[in-house]
């Protein structure tokens, strides 16, 4: 499995066909189209699962409501699912009084909103981190670290536009540290 990490307005997490896109603090009417469209943006890339990651946004006003439902009506109408992740009360509440948490799948973590994915797959089997290659986009002589989806966080460095990154404590990170 290859799991990418674009740094657009808002990085996309492309774990096969599924993205997680991580969207801002705040989505209010001075950045709503811009989450739009960037949104829109994956949805039209061929997405089959689109997971809004909305676990740090702490206020979304009407213009974001809307921008949502838009981008799952589109979502739908390409036979990509859609599904949010929010852990604020806040944002909970606006969701609620909209009824978009009755139109949309809410879940408490990106972990749980990718069933299969990172949670035990149908058969209960944990997945294979070994498996799983990540890369970023990163500028030249970036580092960083990047939070697993799996719970380890992984350092990485690039000077090139995409680095990869190893997974620390799998058999693969330390095939490579033996050479």
């Amino acid at each position: 499995m290859v799991v990418t990490v674009s740094q657009d307005a808002y990085p996309v997490l492309w774990i096969g066909q599924a993205a997680v896109v991580t969207l801002p603090v705040e989505i209010d009417i001075t950045n709503a189209d811009r989450v739009r469209e960037d949104l829109l943006s994956v949805v039209n890339q061929g997405t089959v699962l689109l997971v809004a990651d909305m676990s740090k946004t702490i206020f979304c006003d009407s213009a974001g409501v809307g921008a949502l439902v838009r981008t799952f009506r589109r979502a739908q109408a390409s036979s990509c699912s859609m599904r949010l992740v929010v852990r604020t009360t806040a944002v909970q509440r606006v969701l609620a009084i909209t009824g978009v948490d009755r139109l949309l799948d809410i879940y408490p973590t990106v972990a749980a909103s990718l069933p299969g994915h990172y949670g035990h797959s149908a058969r209960g089997e944990e997945p294979q981190p070994e498996n799983i290659t990540v890369q970023a986009d990163t500028d030249e002589g970036a580092e960083g670290r990047l939070a697993h989806p799996l719970g380890r966080t992984m350092k990485f460095a690039g000077h090139d536009s995409l680095a990869t990154i190893n997974c620390p404590g799998t058999p693969a990170a330390a095939a490579g540290a033996r050479r």
